[in-house]
């Protein structure tokens, strides 16, 4: 073995990954004679044995940039060290152990590669993992953050509102029916976050690469204006807290109201609108300084916040075991079970706009309007996958961490509806907004405390992620106008944090808490049901990219939380659910219409894929039935001359394959053909084949587009016809030009090409349209006026007849109307011949005007009107084939056809062949010379006669005919007299 042959050897075995990706970002190439890298000699003897070449031969490893290729083993690398690096050279890239970090062949230990980052993608041809950083396991990086955004401002100072509006029954039912709910999101969140690494975005980001980008998208910006609005709860949940354990700081006069039912009337304060307003403003936007001056400093300092909240808690249960029984008319009486039966049922009433029971009030509260208030209570689930990036274990730590934060926050949620109902009178449970620290041991202090930092730290949550989930959708390119807000991955999304504390202010302003609430509600259920829809989407789907470690999922759980889902929002206000799926719905229509194209490989295009499939199967491989028979025509691009630069198609064919389809049903498979060898033109192929689908996409024609290589046209076109298209879906009709420029320019390859690619047609049974006249096809905006005429001769299956109805269906041929020429061989045929077409066209629904032409009338108009225009063709045709003739007689031998046989010419019967064009044309000219276009059938090749003769024939029949479709069906009729 010499140099060349290793060179040879290694670029052979190199080219099959010419194509992949390589270690760092490059490509792999063609090994090359100066390639430095892969096998490289050392100076050989020329007369030394194979043997003792072979040990001067060195192996560089592909993926060691470093090393340069003319020194010698490091000393590292040990004695062995080029066998340590060509162990695997054979398949052209790094080995697959060094890339994913396990234990490689030369025992040397590389890190497992955690979670990609926000903004990375880690793969195996992507080079060794760089080292992260501290990760966050499912305690601190999912447990803590759900727990601290689930409870907080609800639970404090409405809940025991709630347990005295609705009664403990219907409180239990409450808190269960948004407990399942979450839970089933939760479900379904676990799948589909443990089915791959999960970039920034959160749910925006599952659901988009679930569903589609216009889901994701519309979704994802309804969750963010929810988290910004729910910023606002917080935000007047916390000012509301501090006015009520500090009415002093009050700037406005306070608003008293006064309470019948207690043992004596009591006078209830609570904050004037005006000060939750201002207060709200200013602590907005100190908030907003504080994310602006140090994000990194909140995601420290935010499990802080969660410790009082615990502590509070704390204090609140013990609070009810030792609450005072002594004085009733406070209204707490301890944990009795007077108290428990009193509560139990509910007590819907009229409230003024502080939720303060008033006969007189304008809110009248029920068990929907209590679903909306609380739903709130139980958001927070997804504030672990916004973490995603920053997990030790993703595929561990969502599902595990978020499903005991949602089952610790409903079973304490559950636990507080006894406990509360049966501490308390109901007057003190609707008339205490802050029960919870009347009743908090030792001093009400700890409550106020634990509320304010739980939900200042929540405000600051959405503050913080609100921005990032708003720049993930930004960064995803889709939308232009969102632009502005995108940032680079290390980045502080400010343009983003600012938009979103603007939208904050302005929800703040509004100063009512229960009017937020239902705003968030709908938002946090539209993004929970898009999760779950995602996750029932894919499950039923079931492709084989579906492998979620999470195993306890099924599609039909998914389901019941979207339809949860979905009824609860009816179930809170319809108007509200109508108006949030309204903005869904236009944001979805928006980006459909202004974003840019993106493949993520959502669920929908499986669906789509599985439904083709499905669709396949049930068409069978049996003939469809006439009434559901659609033209599925195989364009062939390929022009009989030269199309303009950076044209792949004739345009007027793209305009001519529209033409073929009833109101855009229908698919056009358009085929362009190759001249050379398949592994040299591989890559232009490819090329090619894109440019085409640009145009045919640019030209507005439902259609896929397919390059295939060949030695020649006629051994492409062959292979094009036994294999394009999947059982039924297989093309039925060819498409192509007449070929009228094959004499003007002497192309004598032409006729057997021609007539090879109609033999073919016949073979497989596939109908032909040749367009005879395309340059002057018009197209959609050019209005035609005249008559469609069709000369209606051999059986063709209704092909004809319904190419016709279908260029009515155009705008461009809707003015023109039908005339249908039939060929009758008597004159006392003619009668009995028109009057069964009519009514052929009458069962068919379809109306024409039947003219008969019979074989007697073509003698009296030759002679009486002679058409000198064809009759000087019909001579130049007679000279052309006699000089052909002679030719062959001069030649002394008989020449072989195409399929091998011998050429049999019969004089009589080409003299009978031009004769019968000859007036086939005669005919079209007198009676069709001002039609729009001429459909006429095309006669097959004869037998044995040279394709020379059969393009004099053609030639002939078309001969001054400006337009003309020359069509050919096959042997199954595509139109039905029956319903």
């Amino acid at each position: 073995m010499d140099s060349g042959d290793i060179e040879e050897a290694g670029g052979n075995g190199e080219e099959e990954f010419r194509s992949g990706p390589r270690i760092g970002g490059g490509k792999y190439r063609p090994v090359v004679a100066h390639d430095r890298a892969v096998v490289e000699m050392s100076s050989i003897d020329p007369g030394s044995p194979s043997s003792s070449t072979l040990k001067n031969i060195k192996v560089v490893a592909p993926g060691d940039a470093g090393v340069n290729a003319r020194e010698g083993p490091r000393p590292e690398d040990g004695v062995n060290g080029h066998q340590k690096e060509s162990k695997l050279e054979l398949f052209g890239f790094d080995s697959l152990v060094n890339i994913l970090g396990l234990k490689s062949m030369t025992g040397e230990q590389i890190p497992t590669p955690s979670s990609p980052r926000d903004g990375e993608d880690i793969s195996i041809t992507q080079g060794h993992p760089k080292p992260s950083a501290l990760k966050m396991g499912t305690m601190m990086g999912v447990f803590v953050p759900c727990l601290q955004n689930i409870l907080g401002i609800i639970y404090y100072i409405r809940f025991t509102w709630i347990v005295g509006m609705a009664g403990i029954g219907q409180g239990l039912v409450l808190v269960l029916l948004c407990g399942i709910c979450t839970f089933l999101t939760t479900i379904s969140l676990s799948a589909i976050a443990t089915n791959g690494a999960m970039k920034g975005g959160g749910p925006y980001y599952l659901i988009g690469r679930a569903l589609g980008p216009e889901v994701g998208i519309s979704i994802g910006l309804c969750f963010f204006l929810g988290n910004a609005v729910a910023g606002a709860l917080y935000v007047l949940g916390a000012v509301e807290t501090f006015l009520k354990a500090f009415p002093a700081a009050g700037i406005f006069r306070e608003t008293v109201t006064k309470v019948n039912g207690t043992a004596v009337a009591e006078s209830i304060q609570s904050p004037n609108s005006h000060d939750l307003q201002i207060y709200g403003i200013v602590v907005t936007i100190l908030l907003c300084f504080i994310v602006f001056g140090g994000v990194k400093m909140i995601n420290r300092v935010a499990p802080a916040f969660l410790f009082p909240v615990l502590i509070s808690i704390f204090c609140i249960f013990i609070g009810i075991f030792v609450a005072k029984t002594d004085n009733p008319d406070t209204g707490i009486t301890g944990l009795r079970l007077k108290s428990f039966k009193d509560n139990w049922g509910s007590a819907y009433q009229m409230t003024n706009n502080a939720g303060i029971p008033d006969p007189t009030g304008s809110t009248y509260w029920s068990f929907n309007e209590l679903v909306g208030l609380f739903f709130p209570a139980v958001t927070g689930i997804m504030a672990g996958s916004n973490r995603s990036a920053s997990l030790k274990d993703t595929q561990r730590s969502i599902p595990v961490g978020t499903l005991a934060a949602t089952l610790a926050t409903t079973s304490l949620y559950l636990i507080s509806v006894l406990f509360f109902g049966a501490v308390a009178t109901r007057d003190k449970l609707l008339t205490d907004r802050l029960l919870t620290a009347t009743i908090a041991w030792p001093y009400p202090f700890i409550v106020h405390v634990g509320i304010i930092l739980s939900t200042l730290g929540a405000a600051l949550q959405s503050l913080t992620g609100a921005p990032r989930l708003l720049a993930a959708i930004a960064n995803d390119d889709i939308l232009p106008i969102l632009n502005y807000f995108k940032v680079a991955d290390t980045s502080e999304p400010h343009i983003a944090t600012l938009f979103t504390a603007l939208i904050c202010i302005g929800c703040v302003v509004i100063g009512n808490l229960d009017l937020i609430t239902p705003t968030v509600t709908m938002f946090y259920l539209l993004c929970y049901a898009g999760v779950n829809l995602s996750c029932f989407l894919l499950d039923l789907l079931d492709a084989p990219s579906w492998r979620p470690r999470w195993k306890y999922h099924h599609w039909s759980l998914s389901f019941v939380g979207a339809s949860l889902c979905i009824v609860i929002m009816f179930l809170i206000s319809w108007s509200f659910t109508v108006v949030a799926i309204a903005l869904a719905s236009l944001i979805y229509k928006y980006v459909g219409l202004k974003g840019k194209a993106g493949d993520w490989g959502d669920g929908f295009k499986s669906a789509y894929f599985q439904l083709a499939l499905r669709s396949l199967r049930s068409l069978g491989a049996n003939q469809v039935h006439p009434k559901n028979w659609y033209p599925i025509p195989l364009v062939f691009c390929r022009p009989w001359g030269q199309l303009p630069e950076n044209v792949p198609c004739h345009p007027k064919l793209a305009d001519f394959a529209n033409c073929m389809k009833k109101k855009g049903r229908g698919m056009s498979i358009f085929v362009s053909i190759l001249d050379g060898d398949y592994y040299e033109c591989a890559e232009e192929a490819k090329e090619a084949c894109k440019q085409l689908a640009t145009y045919i996409e640019y030209k507005r024609c439902e259609g896929v587009a397919e390059i295939v290589v060949a030695p020649n046209m006629t051994e492409g076109f062959r292979g094009i016809i036994q294999t394009m298209g999947l059982g039924n879906l297989k093309p039925n009709i060819v498409v192509m030009r007449y070929p009228e420029i094959w004499r003007r320019e002497n192309l004598t390859e032409i006729p057997s090409t021609f007539v090879g690619i109609i033999n073919d047609c016949i073979t497989a049974n596939k109908a032909v349209v040749i367009i005879k006249g395309l340059d002057e096809w018009p197209n959609e905006y050019q209005t035609q006026y005249g008559t469609i005429d069709l000369y209606w001769i051999v059986r063709d299956g209704g092909l004809m007849l319904l190419l016709s109805q279908l260029l009515l269906t155009k705008e461009s041929f809707e003015s023109c109307k039908i005339q249908l020429f039939c060929i009758a061989e008597e004159d006392s045929d003619a009668e009995a011949l028109k009057a069964d077409v009519k009514k052929f066209l009458y069962d068919l629904r379809m109306q024409a005007e039947v003219i008969v032409v019979t074989m007697k009338s073509w003698d009296i108009r030759s002679e009486g009107n002679s058409q000198e225009d064809s009759l000087e063709a019909f001579d130049a045709a007679q000279r052309r084939i006699s000089d052909y003739l002679g030719e062959i007689k001069r030649q002394g031998s008989t020449p072989l056809l195409a399929n091998g046989k011998k050429m049999v010419v019969n004089e009589q019967q080409v003299e009978k062949f031009l004769y019968t064009m000859l007036k086939l044309n005669s005919t079209i000219l007198s009676y069709s010379r001002m039609a729009a276009v001429v459909l006429v059938s095309l006669p097959p090749p004869p037998l044995n006669h040279p394709a020379y003769f059969y393009m004099e024939y053609m030639d002939l029949l078309v001969e001054n005919v400006p337009r003309m479709l020359i069509v050919r069906g096959y042997h199954r009729d595509v139109v039905t007299l029956f319903t």
